[in-house]
């Protein structure tokens, strides 16, 4: 498998942990909303909620090695949960502090600094993928009769539980230097202050296109390279209080999200509305309000960008400019509002009382401000430089009014693919199919937007994602894995 095919699978695993965070973000929410001044100190249900929350987000990195583990196995087995987390704890306890002085007869003050943050999402990330790498291959091992209560995913825990005394022995000597360079890495991005928040918007949207986005946000959300900007938001008071979080800078990585995601995207939307031509308008308006509305209250943007990110990629590449505008502003002027999901209405509302919450009420101004923005300039490139977006040079009337047969449809986009052997695995996103092949290569991209797809992205030989939108994409991947039996 190509790197960027295997990239993409470790992104859809990434959804997994991450997935955990909305309950997070609404623990803590409610729980500033309910004790706004005592942070929980006044409340004791406040801080029971508060603290609940922050059981999730303390121990993220932990989440990750259970969550990616469990994402890349083959049959989303609870097994490969399991060795996530027996490998995560070999490793850690080996390279804590402490053991480390043992280990090398030395005293804890002698300790490198790197060793107290060998608990993070990196180190997370990269046990899940070697723990589910390990139950793929090791699963379905019979060992000899006398061993064979061992045999199979009962070996797992076992080879994995090695595996992290290994990795530790490795990491006893270059971790030291990896983290190094990520600290290096990371002051130098803080250092950039603003405009390091505008170049990380303007890459996360950018990279967003092929699907890699989830290899970018690691070092600034969580703790790579000691940003972490998502866990030291909702951490709130406590993050005030251990120092790891700034009143008017924690949040600068999430903050202008908002509002592209609440205010931006809806006048892309509306613009490309009223660009359509008036025989689709209709259908267009169903579409687009929609998609709307699911950027603005929860801050899924996908079934918005790839509605016009490969039919007008310039529009796309204008959306992400104006999206590290909007991170860049948002962090010079100091308005902050975080999130646990992403930067919708809902985590907007939870997030405002939050201590570290600062002129968060800006985020409105500016996001009518970039409505205006987006609804000016989409409009003015769609009619100037003739863009198809949705509505224009196609008939979308064509079905009259018959309901889509899930089942053809996937025979449709199975034979675009390249045909059934061409098919090696199936898996789903919010907006798209992604799939292992044989030969990315035998996909017609032409007729797979014919039927319906938004877009096609090529991950290499191997890899390939289809855009099918919202909705329609988990019924078209069930039922292409019932009939190709994956």
């Amino acid at each position: 498998m190509s790197v960027l095919g295997y990239m993409q699978k470790v992104g859809k695993a990434l959804m997994v942990p991450v997935a955990t965070l909305p309950a997070a973000a609404i623990l803590m929410g409610v729980g500033y909303w309910m004790d706004p001044v005592g942070w929980g100190s006044e409340s004791i249900l406040a801080a029971f909620l508060i603290k609940s929350g922050g059981a999730i987000i303390d121990n993220m990195a932990l989440l990750f090695a259970i969550g990616v583990a469990f994402g890349l196995s083959k049959d989303k087995s609870g097994n490969a949960a399991l060795s996530g987390f027996v490998a995560f704890m070999v490793l850690t306890t080996l390279l804590s502090p402490a053991s480390v002085a043992q280990l090398e007869g030395i005293d804890i003050s002698e300790v490198p600094a790197a060793f107290g943050r060998i608990n993070n999402q990196f180190v997370g990330i990269l046990v899940g993928i070697i723990s589910a790498e390990i139950y793929n291959k090791y699963s379905a091992v019979e060992l000899p009769k006398a061993l064979a209560f061992f045999s199979g995913k009962r070996l797992v825990p076992i080879l994995t539980s090695v595996a992290g005394m290994l990795l530790a022995f490795v990491f006893l000597y270059i971790w030291p230097l990896v983290f190094e360079g990520l600290s290096v890495f990371g002051q130098y991005l803080q250092s950039l202050d603003a405009v390091g928040a505008g170049l990380f918007g303007f890459f996360n949207r950018l990279m967003l296109s092929v699907g890699m986005h989830h290899a970018l946000y690691p070092v600034f959300w969580f703790d790579v390279v000691g940003i972490n900007d998502i866990p030291n938001f909702l951490g709130g008071a406590q993050s005030i209080a251990d120092g790891t979080a700034v009143i008017g800078k924690t949040g600068m990585y999430q903050a202008g999200f908002f509002p592209i995601m609440m205010f931006g995207l809806p006048g892309a939307a509306l613009a490309m509305y009223h660009c359509a031509e008036p025989r689709n308008k209709d259908k267009v308006f169903s579409i687009m309000i929609a998609a709307a509305m699911a950027s603005f209250f929860t801050g899924i943007t996908e079934p918005l960008e790839f509605s016009f990110m490969f039919l007008a990629p310039v529009l796309y590449l204008l959306h992400a400019v104006l999206t590290g505008i909007s991170l860049y502003i948002a962090a010079s002027m100091e308005w902050m509002a975080g999130f646990g999901f992403s930067a919708g209405f809902v985590d907007f509302v939870l997030s405002s009382q939050n201590p570290l919450a600062t002129k968060w009420y800006m985020l409105i101004a500016q996001g009518l401000v970039f409505f205006a923005l987006y609804y000016t300039l989409f409009r003015f490139a769609i009619t100037k430089f003739d863009f198809k977006t949705p509505g224009r040079g196609e008939d979308m009337n064509n079905d009259n009014g018959k309901e889509v047969n899930i089942n053809e449809l996937t025979h449709a986009y199975i034979a675009g693919i390249g045909g059934a052997d061409n098919i090696l695995e199936v898996d789903n996103c919010i907006t798209r199919l992604r799939l292992t092949v044989k030969d990315s290569s035998k996909a017609d991209a032409a007729a797979l937007k014919a039927i319906g797809a938004a877009g096609v992205v090529v991950m290499g030989k191997d890899g390939l994602q289809v855009i099918i939108g919202l909705g329609k994409v988990d019924k078209v991947a069930a039922e292409m894995k019932n009939i190709l039996n994956v």
